[in-house]
């Protein structure tokens, strides 16, 4: 049980969870798939400049190219092809290129969508893309002279569905700062150089939304995660690149500015830099947490960097129906300076693809780390006291910060409190035993946890009850991890209860 919330608190988490349900890259599908249909209305209606036959064979040859590339090329590679992202490619070239019949356009546009596919696994390394593909396939259509990407997307008819569209995909992928400062830095540049000209601030200003790519691009280029680094601070200061690159005008021989170009200047910064590279994984075994979690082991073919805290992107072996997907996000339950990878996960009914992809592993199959992010990582000052807070499997970040905490020496002032369904579901228990953490429980049944456990019994945490049982915790850092609905109502109620600094980490399912 957690405390209950408001209603625009509640609306909020529903919107999570409901989100949460679909992985980034099928909601990044649905999304681009009503903006073309779209599309197509406001083609029918001749509030675009080209005829619906025009986009409706654009379309078709952009997700069928794209779509078969895929397939024939991941045969080739012996690799399981992801149908997602193909469609993800395809559909994303058909706002890039002006729709059209004639027969030399369409082979254009097949161009692009040939060498935005092709990319993936000629320029990939360790499951990680170099570039981003479609704005590569852009770019290389651009090269040779026999077309251009128009980005025709950027219209005022298309931008009443484009502007929610991509504040929704924004929103899930937590990248709404990100792609704030990219539109801040982007417009102010822009500003400044059509000033120059004479236009006025407001007008370039809507000309820029209104006219241009730039919330298309914001929403469903920017925040593509297999190109970006994984550090909020790396990230914006990415975004920050990309942004002045995109609105800065320039001339090169064959090469000018172009939001393609833009993007790939930020891959290519973001790469060279060490902050988007890869890592196969050997499978090694399954350990049972609880009746209800497991602990996947792996070895992996270099040291992976990582903070703990921190997830991992990984690119399973496709368990189920093409709509499943393949890459999901898995918090590190293993110590930064271990030579193991282990990442814990729920397996309690229902048992979704991608789960059911990890239960099925046998030794020595080997999955892709394809990105490693976040900033749920332990602050830098040692002598901080802090609070974690973890509503079941939630605990797992934690287990790696503890397990880092115990190889470093590292003797931190920590409070960790959890509440689980019954004792039995408390993970990580040989852990938490010799950390040097004090451990709280709190049982939904009742019952009493394990002798190293203190109990807090089965009322909720209310913020007058975490005053209880942390009557320090206005001095403490606190980290709150589990589902949606329990971290925002665990959240606001640390933070009544006097905690100043509160940092989330809501699994959104997977």
């Amino acid at each position: 049980m957690t405390p209950t919330v408001s209603a625009p608190n509640a609306a909020r988490l529903r919107l999570v969870a409901a989100l949460g349900r679909l992985t980034m890259y099928r909601l990044v599908v649905l999304v681009l798939a009503v903006l073309a249909a779209y599309s197509l209305v406001l083609g029918v209606l001749d509030w675009l400049p080209f005829t619906a036959p025009a986009m409706l064979a654009s379309l078709v040859v952009c997700l069928a190219v794209s779509y078969g590339v895929n397939r024939v090329t991941a045969a080739a590679a012996h690799v399981a092809p992801q149908p997602d992202s193909a469609l993800i490619t395809g559909l994303l070239l058909y706002f890039l290129f002006w729709p059209s019949l004639a027969p030399l356009d369409l082979a254009v546009t097949a161009l692009a969508a040939t060498a935005a596919t092709l990319s993936k696994y000629l320029l990939a390394f360790r499951g990680r893309h170099a570039f981003n593909p479609a704005a590569l396939g852009a770019f290389v259509v651009g090269l040779t002279g026999w077309g251009a990407a128009t980005w025709w997307v950027g219209t005022p008819a298309m931008l009443w569905l484009v502007l929610p569209g991509a504040l929704l995909v924004l929103y899930r992928v937590q990248r709404l700062a990100m792609a704030g400062l990219f539109a801040v830095v982007a417009l102010a540049v822009a500003i400044a150089v059509v000033a120059q000209v004479g236009v006025s601030p407001l007008s370039s200003l809507w000309q820029a939304l209104s006219q241009g790519p730039l919330v298309f691009f914001a929403g469903f280029m920017l925040s593509e995660p297999l190109t970006m680094p994984g550090r909020r601070l790396h990230q914006l200061g990415y975004s920050a690149l990309i942004g002045l690159a995109y609105a800065l005008p320039f001339a090169l021989g064959p090469v000018s500015s172009s939001p393609e170009l833009a993007l790939l200047v930020g891959n290519l910064a973001a790469f060279a830099f060490g902050l988007t590279r890869g890592v196969s994984l050997r499978f090694v075994e399954r350990r049972t947490l609880t009746p209800s979690s497991h602990e996947f082991v792996f070895v992996p073919s270099r040291r992976v960097r990582f903070a703990a805290g921190q997830y991992a992107e990984l690119s399973l072996p496709r368990g189920g129906p093409a709509r499943a997907g393949s890459r999901r996000t898995f918090s590190f339950t293993s110590a930064p300076s271990s030579d193991i990878l282990a990442f814990g996960v729920s397996t309690a009914p229902p048992v979704s693809h991608s789960k059911r992809s990890l239960m099925n592993l046998t030794p020595g199959q080997r999955v892709y780390l394809a990105a490693v992010g976040g900033d749920f990582v332990l602050p830098r000052d040692v002598d901080r006291p802090l609070l974690l807070v973890a509503g079941g499997i939630g605990i797992t970040p934690f287990a790696s910060m503890l397990r880092a905490m115990r190889n470093s020496g590292d003797a931190r002032d920590v409070v960790l409190v959890a509440s689980v369904p019954n004792p039995d579901e408390l993970a990580f228990a040989d852990i938490l035993r010799t950390s040097v953490a004090r451990v709280i429980v709190r049982a939904s049944d009742g019952g009493a946890p394990a002798d190293f456990a203190e109990d807090a019994g089965s009322a909720p945490f209310t913020a007058a009850r975490l005053r209880q049982l942390v009557p320090d915790i206005a001095s403490r850092t606190a980290y709150v991890s589990g589902p949606p609905s329990f971290v925002g109502a665990v959240a606001r109620e640390l933070r009544a209860a006097g905690a100043r600094h509160v940092r989330r980490d809501a699994f959104s399912g997977y």
